[in-house]
């Protein structure tokens, strides 16, 4: 057999090629020029299966990919359409004369039911080969199944619905075991739960359909030739397993509600679209004898889930007792009616016919079109062909039809991926809006759109909507980009004006304050907004003047401190009185050079608290750059007032250590001038040293001077080292100051009694004060009553200081008896030096022939060798190896100078011809020269002992092998 599916004519059959309009020349009104680069495909697709069957085509159902054909008496071929290779032949086995009347195959593919003509019904399960009778349902001729797509399984259906040809619907149930599939019957049940009629009695249950809506609500919706039944109820929960004859026993004494029309087309069918796999339907169409019953499904609905019905009636091309039509499939915005020979698409949008395909005659009479609800396609055939339609972009001219109903926000949903549409909704919905005097609204709308900017802004100004004008404005002014500053400079401006224009009107009307108010924070809010910030401070110099211009100096300071420009701000308050105003913009900014500009008027008015400013503000104020405004308050200020410059300059000095010499210097003044004590407590706190003093002696002493502060004064000229000038200042105010003034240059005696003969003779000239002339010998150690005799009159008698002469004169004999035994101490040292001398020249060491040198073990008096009291001997050369590295680098450059000198001295002189005696004197002379430098060299190298000396000493903590000869030395080992 020919494989199914798999391959496609190659010519398709479509009723009309869509062809494309030229467009019109000329700039589009939207502002997109509507392109399209290939012709468009039709929404429905129709392709013709290239199958040939061997027997005429009884019945066709698709679901879930699996496709079931009914071939002529006993024949069944199921498809699986994701393996058309592969098809699937079933036989029937019946031996009489029934045939196939109907085929229901459920949401899963797995349950094939088959309705004989014969009033039997046949099973067969998608894993199994074998069909099986249900032999409950002989006697039935079954018409429409309802599926349970909640609880039923691959194996097991769960509760279902039948509706059969006299009016009755059952429920039944099927189910298959895995391990012995036809052990027992399949049927586990069937049960009558209701009968439908109509006007002549018991009518056939054409279609259906189970759904289940919110708090576990059932709908099930049955039809006959002219009504539909909807039976509404809860099932208990946990007992939906029993199945559904608790919902019908509800209506057992009243009809359900239903809907009836008048004309009959002998049977009726209802079709179902739903948008996802395992979600509920959300729209229907009901075929019947007047048309098409058409609309939504909603759930939240009491009694009836069917909503927004229309009812499609048939056109004159259709007549019910000729050509009546067959089959309904419901999509997403249409419904196709199968006719014998046609297929009609419907859009539910606005009822008009969108598609008509004619078959050919060749292929014969159309028998049945259905849908495979999970892959959305749609299959129709003949007893000899099948075709199948691809739905494509169904919704992609939905929103013209939205647009047409005036349904803006449907229509603009369904075309947010295609500008050039959503451009003409907008501008449709923005003209409706402004003709139905909704301007506002109409102005958001335009603003989106590509129109002619200047048309609209016309458009609104000849209305005289403003605010209406105004809300384009905005709309329009953040749908720029960036880098259309032109633009957004342009719509920033006019807008500013707009609003102090709206504002000028409504605050002068009281009825309309609310209205001011809050046109007020929208243009606050304008004017705060980020994106409007760059533009507004490039352009601030223009908005200034428009706000000026309006005399609205209220927001030119809101615009202000919104730019940063707290300057214009802080002069605003400052030229109104608004001290306290302008010290809070500056404490709450921070801003250190607005702080140096306005700190002259602020404290001039409130000196309190912008020094409390200042000490805010920190070390992020430079007290430098203060002091002319300080300078400039305290001159004109009490000394009340005066007081605020010192806290600040003691918070700078004490607090932020502050070492620039202006603070400090004019600290100094400000204490010289009202606050003498703090004065000298300053002064004495700096200290002594002057390198770590901060403010300028100099000045200090002027400065002291000029206000008497003489206690400051001598201060000053201490730590100035000006010790006479000190003792001189201090005598006039204090002797004992003078005397802390004498004892300060401690290394230098003869000017420290110089200073204490000052305040001696201070003391017996000025003050005439024998006993404080006593006082200040016994004070002073280097003052001695000869010194101080000179000072006394000759009046005064030798009993005022007899005791001080006797003092001096026992000190002299003490000093006296001290040098006398320090001599004898002297002359016993220099004679022990003297026969230490004498020793060590008569000290000798014996040395053996077979001695070996310490360092390179030679015997040791075949070279010059040095014997040393620790027993150690060594060769000269071998001891001169050991010592010289350690030399320091003096006495190495040294020792090879000696060296050099003593080789000289060694050669024998170049000249033959010098007369004798001349010879003798060099002779001596030479051997005088090296005996004195053999003596220098042995000091050198020969001072201590290489083993037992210093050397040794200091050469504890060097490695044995020198770390430059280690890789030398670890591979000679190896």
């Amino acid at each position: 057999m020919a494989s199914i599916l798999d391959e496609y004519e190659d010519s398709l059959y479509r009723s009309a090629s869509v062809q494309q309009s030229r467009a019109s020349v000329g700039i589009p009104h939207s502002g997109y020029v509507n392109a399209r680069l290939e012709k468009e495909t039709p929404i429905f697709n129709k392709q013709r299966i290239d199958f040939a069957p061997p027997e005429k085509i009884n019945s066709l159902v698709v679901s879930s990919n699996q496709l079931c054909m009914s071939l002529g008496k006993d024949t069944l071929l199921r498809i699986d359409l994701g393996k058309p290779d592969e098809p699937n032949q079933v036989e029937l086995g019946r031996k009489d004369e029934a045939k196939v009347y109907k085929m229901f195959l459920d949401h899963t593919g797995s349950h094939l039911l088959i309705a004989l003509n014969t009033s039997e019904c046949l099973y067969l399960n998608r894993s199994v080969q074998k069909v099986r009778a249900l032999s409950r349902w002989k006697g039935h001729l079954i018409e429409s199944v309802g599926w349970n797509k909640f609880l039923g399984s691959e194996t097991n259906t769960g509760p279902i619905l039948v509706g059969t040809a006299q009016g009755q619907i059952y429920e039944a149930e099927i189910s298959v075991s895995e391990g012995s599939l036809f052990s027992t019957n399949p049927d586990q049940y069937f049960r009558q739960v209701y009968t439908l009629e109509e006007e002549s009695g018991p009518a056939p249950v054409c279609c259906l359909e189970i759904e289940r809506g919110i708090e576990g609500k059932f709908f099930i919706i049955a039809t006959t030739r002219k009504r539909l039944f909807q039976f509404v109820g809860k099932v208990p929960e946990g007992t939906e397993q029993q199945g559904f004859s608790s919902i019908f026993a509800m209506h057992a004494d009243h009809l359900p509600s239903f809907r009836e029309f008048p004309a009959n087309l002998g049977f009726s069918e209802i079709a179902f679209y739903t948008p996802k796999l395992r979600s509920n339907p959300r729209s229907f169409a009901w075929m019947m004898g007047n048309g098409v019953l058409y609309g939504t499904l909603d759930y939240s609905r009491p009694d009836s889930i069917l909503s927004d019905e229309q009812v499609w009636v048939y056109p004159s091309d259709i007549d019910i007792t000729v050509n009546k039509p067959i089959s309904i499939v419901l999509t997403q915005f249409h419904f196709l009616l199968l006719l014998p020979d046609r297929v009609k698409a419907v859009c539910t949008l606005n009822g008009q016919v969108v598609f008509q395909d004619l078959f050919l005659e060749k292929f014969g009479l159309l028998t049945r079109m259905i849908k495979d609800p999970t892959v959305q396609q749609i299959w129709i055939h003949t007893e000899k062909v099948v075709f199948r339609y691809h739905v494509q972009r169904e919704s992609r001219d939905v929103w013209k039809m939205y647009m047409n109903m005036n349904k803006f926000d449907l229509a603009k949903e369904y075309c947010k991926d295609r500008p050039e549409c959503l451009d003409i909704v907008l501008a449709k919905e923005a003209e409706h809006c402004f003709q139905n005097k909704r301007y506002l609204d109409s102005a958001k709308c335009y603003a989106l759109t590509q129109n002619y900017f200047e048309e609209i802004a016309l458009k609104f100004i000849e209305a005289k909507q403003e605010e209406a004008l105004m809300e384009f404005l905005i709309k329009k002014l953040s749908n720029l980009k960036p880098s259309e500053k032109t633009q957004t400079t342009l719509l920033t401006t006019w807008l500013t004006e707009l609003y102090l224009n709206w504002l000028g009107i409504l605050e002068g009307d009281p009825s309309q304050r609310n209205l001011y108010l809050d046109t007020r924070e929208k243009f606050r809010t304008f004017l705060s907004s980020p994106k409007n910030k760059e533009c507004l401070f490039n352009n601030r110099a223009s908005i200034y003047e428009l706000l000026a211009s309006h005399g609205d100096t209220e927001h030119m300071v809101y615009f202000a401190v919104i730019m940063q420009d707290y300057e214009r701000v802080v002069a605003h308050h400052c030229q109104h009185d608004e001290y306290d105003e302008a010290l809070n913009v500056l404490s709450r900014h921070r801003d250190e050079k607005l702080f140096y500009k306005f700190s002259p008027v602020l404290i001039q008015h409130i000196p309190k608290k912008v020094v409390d400013a200042w000490i805010s503000m920190g070390s992020r104020l430079d007290a430098r750059n203060l002091i002319p405004a300080l300078v400039n308050y305290s001159q004109s200020a009490s000394t009340q007032q005066i007081n605020e410059a010192i806290r600040y300059m003691e918070f700078c000095v004490y607090q932020l250590e502050e070492t620039q010499q202006a603070i400090h210097n004019y600290l100094l003044s400000l204490y010289a001038l009202c606050r003498r004590d703090s004065l000298l407590s300053y002064l004495e706190q700096a200290g002594t040293n002057p390198n770590r003093i901060h403010y300028d002696l100099k000045y200090a002493l002027r400065l002291c001077a000029e206000h008497g502060h003489h206690h400051a004064c001598v201060h000053i000229y201490k730590v100035m080292e000006l010790y006479e000038e000190a003792v001189d200042l201090a005598l006039q105010v204090d002797v004992d100051l003078a005397k802390s003034c004498a004892d300060l240059p401690e290394d230098d005696e003869e000017l420290r009694k110089k200073l204490w003969l000052k305040i001696a003779r201070h003391v017996v000239q000025e003050e005439k004060d024998v006993k404080k002339a006593m006082a200040c010998l016994s004070s002073c150690a280097l003052l001695k009553i000869e010194d101080v005799l000179p000072f006394f009159p000759d009046f005064v008698t030798i009993d005022h200081f007899k005791e001080a002469i006797c003092n001096s004169l026992e000190d002299y004999n003490k000093h006296i008896e001290e040098l006398k035994r320090e001599m004898e101490e002297a002359t016993q040292s220099a004679k022990r030096i003297r026969e230490d001398i004498q020793e060590m020249r008569n000290k000798y060491g014996s040395v053996e022939p077979q001695e070996k040198c310490a360092a390179c073990d030679f015997p040791l008096l075949n070279r010059p060798f040095y014997l040393f009291l620790c027993g150690h001997m060594f060769h000269y050369d071998c001891l001169l190896q050991a010592v010289f590295p350690n030399l320091p680098a003096y006495k190495q450059v040294k020792l090879e100078d000696l060296q050099k000198k003593l080789a000289a001295t060694s050669q024998p002189s170049k000249s033959h011809h010098r007369p004798k005696d001349t010879d003798t004197v060099s002779l001596g002379k030479g051997q005088q020269s090296r005996e004195q430098i053999k003596a220098d060299i042995d000091d050198i190298v020969a001072a201590e002992c290489v083993y037992c000396g210093e050397l040794m000493i200091r050469s504890i903590d060097k490695p044995f092998i020198d770390p430059q000869k280690y890789e030398e030395e670890m591979q000679s080992w190896l």
